[in-house]
């Protein structure tokens, strides 16, 4: 296959919101693919390089100068064979060797493929290719069921790995993936509650009401003497982290994966700013400031795997190896019940109470409502899209954010509002010296950032609104922090905006 045929499949992408036609395009030429370039292929179309850092920066792109080539000759396995090639080159004359890589490539590739290549290289192609769409993709053009494509790729970590295996292999070869002990499963996610009443309601008496706490997820695996934690994102953290990895390795069994939160506490034992716990993640080596472990769940036990137990059973294998380390959580509790503790865990300064389902399986993103996040405030993650220079005390610092909610379908983020709110001088300092690395453009007023930071947002609600694209906006918005956690794709979606406008009896029928 052409990568010519690839560029022309992420330009119909991204030119579109319909997921529909996203999801047809990336089928179309996905049925056309060699099983062999199906990997390369849904690695690209998703914004990501199989091979992971290659070693080539923004400036070696930006030296690039080379003419166009005319006709579109590069194939996919030749591009992807070069890729390997930078990703393994390294030692004196690296550098020099790597260049002459990108020239070759470069020379032979169309104004579009170069196009195309220097967004890829660069992380910037983003073309609407989410997960989601590109699963869909994937399993209607292997024609298997999308259940089991959606399982296979929570296992295995990795999308283009995942339709490799299902495009050679079929339907026994998606089957076969399984926990592998040091290996991240994708996390599964909780959707936003209404209210604790709503959320009983709709669960039912059958659930677990936990604190939620405000850390970092972590996900750690242990097999023998060998321990791994990895963050939300699937990032391998476990040399920044010895504590843990001291902890973990402690615990009486031979091998397990758990699901938990850690955070950092003060001396009272009271949470510590987030900032403060993912300021761990980034250390080389251990600090003063200790990070404690709570867990929730366990999906694999001394050779069990657990995730398609019910939420039951896998927290009677939490307390039977970790017990002293599980969040605080009460049992199909009445309503009176879990009302103390929802109040209990925001009295010890938590976010408020998870309530899940305790009949349900382990699976990954947020299918289903199982779990559900009960908070007294209003929080969404959103994208920032630009930020307008300040005036008065503000003047010289980028200050009021324009924010944008995840569109589902995979298109760009949808803008919702504007804030200034909850901004310190701290922070403004920070978005005026990060900002400008994130830009795409500008003018007298703003600087336009590309899609890759997320904040989380405070607010009191929101309301219908023609002035934004889609139909809703922010009420009284106020920034409680960056989520460096988090990537856009994470973001909280549109749907999640317009299911905080106020319920009428007509319903909210005319939003686009």
């Amino acid at each position: 296959m052409l990568l010519e045929s690839v560029v022309e499949t992420s330009d119909a992408v991204a030119g579109t919101r319909s997921r529909r036609a996203k999801t047809e395009a990336l089928r179309a030429l996905l049925v056309r693919a060699d099983p062999a370039e199906v990997e390369s292929v849904v690695s690209w179309l998703s914004g990501e390089l199989a091979q992971g850092r290659i070693g080539v920066g923004f400036r070696t792109l930006a030296g690039l100068d080379l003419s166009p080539a005319g006709t579109a000759t590069l194939e996919v396995s030749e591009v992807a064979s070069i890729l390997d090639s930078l990703a393994t080159t390294s030692g004196p004359g690296s550098a020099a060797t790597r260049r002459a890589q990108l020239d070759e490539l470069f020379s032979r590739a169309t104004a579009g493929e170069q196009h195309f290549l220097v967004r890829l290289l660069g992380g910037d192609l983003r073309q609407g290719a989410l997960e989601g769409v590109m699963t869909d993709a994937v399993a209607a053009a292997a024609d298997l069921p999308l259940d089991a494509v959606r399982r296979a790729f929570m296992l295995s970590g990795r999308l283009s790995g995942t339709a490799a295996a299902a495009f050679e292999g079929g339907l026994d070869a998606l089957a076969a993936f399984r926990i592998e002990v040091g290996r991240p499963v994708r996390p599964m996610l909780a959707s936003p509650a209404e209210s604790l009443t709503s959320a009983l309601t709709e669960l039912g008496g059958e659930v677990s009401v936990e604190y939620k706490l405000d850390g970092a997820r972590i996900q750690v695996h242990r097999a023998g003497d060998e321990v791994r934690i990895f963050t939300r994102t699937l990032r391998d953290i476990t040399g920044s982290v010895p504590e843990l990895v001291d902890l973990v390795a402690g615990l009486p069994c031979t091998s397990v994966v758990l699901d938990g939160e850690t955070l950092a506490l003060t001396d009272s034992g009271r949470p510590r700013p987030f900032q403060e716990t993912m300021s761990r993640f980034g250390a080389r080596s251990e600090r003063e400031l200790l990070l404690h472990p709570y867990f929730f769940d366990c999906l694999h036990l001394d050779g069990d795997d657990l995730l398609d137990a019910p939420l039951s059973e896998r927290l009677a294998a939490l307390d039977r190896v970790a017990a002293r380390h599980r969040i605080p959580a009460v049992t199909a509790p009445g309503p009176e019940r879990a009302q103390a503790h929802l109040a209990a865990s925001l009295d010890h300064g938590h976010e408020g109470v998870m309530v899940k389902s305790l009949t349900s399986p382990y699976n990954a993103g947020r299918r289903g409502r199982a779990w559900q996040k009960v908070k007294p405030e209003h929080t969404l993650d959103l994208v920032v899209l630009a930020a307008e220079w300040g005036y008065g005390r503000r003047t010289g610092y980028l200050s009021n954010l324009h924010l944008g909610a995840r569109d589902p379908d995979g298109g760009p983020p949808i803008m919702v509002g504007k804030t200034f709110k909850g901004l310190t001088d701290e922070l403004l300092r920070w978005q005026t010296a990060e900002f400008p690395l994130h830009e795409s453009h500008r003018d007298e007023h703003t600087v336009y950032l590309e899609p890759r930071l997320v904040v989380e947002i405070e607010l009191d609600g929101a309301q219908v609104s023609t002035r934004y694209p889609g139909g809703v906006a922010l009420r009284f918005a106020r920034v409680l922090r960056y989520r460096p956690d988090k990537s856009p794709a994470e973001a909280d979606t549109i749907d999640a905006v317009r299911a905080l406008l106020p319920r009428s009896p007509v319903g909210n029928d005319g939003l686009p």
